[in-house]
């Protein structure tokens, strides 16, 4: 962990890493990283460069941005850190993880399905674009156990 994203976070540090990371979509204000960092439910997995935010609710997981400085990207600092994420959640209990990806989105989609995730659903136009039209979202999941752990 560094300095500036912490296991902590710093909201305004991991405001800053999204908005750099997320080049196709709004990314979040500092305000709204730390919302959810306050709530119990939050898991903050970071490193220098790269982080993975999720909250892990009874025994499901569900990552809700994980970002990776663009300069700093192709050196498996994205797959390292999903790794902790996961090892950290299937240790709070979660035997699932679930995400949603924007079905436009070819790099992560093909990034979760190298780490095990298979598309569990689809949210027709759940993504508005800057022109006004709408992408939509992949739901994609993937087990904790059976096989299936976080050093899968």
């Amino acid at each position: 962990m560094n300095d500036s994203l912490g296991a902590r976070g710093n909201p305004a540090a991991l405001a800053a890493l999204q908005s750099r990371a997320y080049r196709d979509m709004s990314p979040w204000s500092a305000r709204d990283f730390a919302d959810l960092l306050d709530h119990p439910t939050a898991l903050l997995t970071a490193q220098p460069h790269a982080f993975c935010l999720g909250r892990i609710i009874v025994d499901e997981a569900e990552i809700l941005a994980l970002a990776t400085d663009p300069a700093h990207q192709r050196q498996g600092l994205a797959s390292g850190i999903l790794l902790s994420f996961l090892q950290a959640a299937a240790g709070r209990g979660a035997v699932t993880v679930f995400l949603e990806v924007a079905a436009t989105n070819v790099a992560a989609l093909a990034f979760y399905r190298k780490h095990g995730f298979d598309q569990s659903g689809l949210r027709k136009g759940y993504y508005p674009q800057p022109d006004g039209s709408r992408t939509d979202a992949l739901l994609m999941s993937r087990a904790l156990t059976q096989g299936h752990g976080p050093n899968s």
